[in-house]
């Protein structure tokens, strides 16, 4: 039995320490939010973000030194935006033994991976804690529900990977070790942009004719190969685009109905501005921050990529809906 703190109880974390708690596993989780918190206090279960799923067991706290208190394995459940300062906040109270696991993936400012921020904070701190990432093809919903999912463990560290994959794999939840943590991360961001921008299909479809499958096989595809043309340039191996943290990751993102980024994308697709859509989301949808972030690394290396600007030109209100997925079409 394995001793888990889960910092970050929105859906993946959730869901996550649910399996980990059929599992027999040791499960604490930290929230900063009372509502959570209280939800899962009184009644076991997160009504908030993974409703009619039993958390019962769970020992949660909005106190994060007290989910520390006794845990061997560290899981950050965080959106990326906040990700590093509660590393920051953490380091303190890090004993040699913690292991942290990484679900936020994707990019840190400085043309830094998130992995390698935590890192830096790491090392900082005079911190030598191993440090692992998750990705994969991961719909939290289905995942708690006991669909069979699968998974990728990273780690520059091949015996961290392992041992991790080994303890935290359940008879649904199959961890495969790997040793690209940087490609795994890279492709966890970039699937988030692709998603946002099949999910514009799926509002389109809402308001006329022009939205549907065809079109959104056209701007999968394009946006598959895009990635495979950046992400070995930002370090990712190149393989890792047809594994589970690639293609299966950016499969599942892009057409599944529980989505949070194919969702906003429909919000966008729809007609909403960029302002409207995150008001209407609950979940925090990764895909606005990277293709942001991707452009920028891109304008760096002096790169182009048409079809992650054309995401940014309607995020940024120049172009419509419509008008993106013209332009993503035209690279195919």
């Amino acid at each position: 039995m394995a001793h888990i703190a889960v910092l970050g109880l929105g859906n993946w974390g959730s869901a996550i320490a649910r399996l980990w708690l059929l599992e027999g596993h040791n499960v604490k989780g930290w929230t900063i939010e009372q509502e959570v918190y209280e939800s899962i206090t009184m009644e076991d279960m997160n009504h908030k973000y993974l409703p009619n799923q039993s958390l019962k067991g769970l020992e949660v706290t909005m106190r994060v030194e007290e989910a520390l208190e006794g845990s061997e394995i560290i899981v950050l459940a965080i959106p990326s935006s906040v990700i590093l300062g509660v590393v920051e906040d953490i380091a303190e109270h890090l004993r040699p033994g913690h292991v942290l696991l990484d679900l936020a993936k994707g990019l840190a400012p400085g043309n830094r991976l998130i992995s390698q921020a935590i890192h830096e904070i790491l090392n900082s701190k005079n911190k030598a804690n191993a440090l692992a990432v998750v990705t994969g093809p991961t719909i939290a919903p289905e995942a708690a529900s006991g669909v069979m999912t699968t998974a990728i463990v990273a780690s520059k560290d091949e015996t961290v990977a392992k041992n991790l994959a080994t303890t935290l794999s359940t008879p649904t939840f199959i961890l495969h070790p790997a040793s690209d943590p940087e490609g795994a991360e890279l492709w966890g961001a970039f699937k988030n942009v692709v998603a946002l921008a099949c999910g514009l299909v799926d509002g389109l479809k809402l308001v006329g004719t022009l939205g549907g499958d065809n079109l959104k096989a056209a701007i999968f595809s394009t946006g598959f190969k895009e990635g495979c043309i950046l992400l070995p340039q930002l370090g990712a191996r190149a393989d890792v685009a047809f594994g589970p943290a690639g293609l299966g990751d950016m499969y599942v993102t892009a057409t599944s109905p529980h989505g949070r980024n194919r969702s906003m994308g429909e919000k966008l697709g729809s007609g909403l501005t960029l302002e409207q859509a995150l008001d209407e989301m609950v979940m925090v949808a990764e895909g606005v921050r990277a293709a942001r972030m991707f452009r920028d690394r891109a304008e760096n290396m002096e790169m182009e990529i048409p079809f992650v600007e054309s995401l940014n030109m309607l995020l940024d209100g120049v172009i419509t809906a419509e008008e993106c997925c013209r332009r993503m079409v035209a690279l195919s």
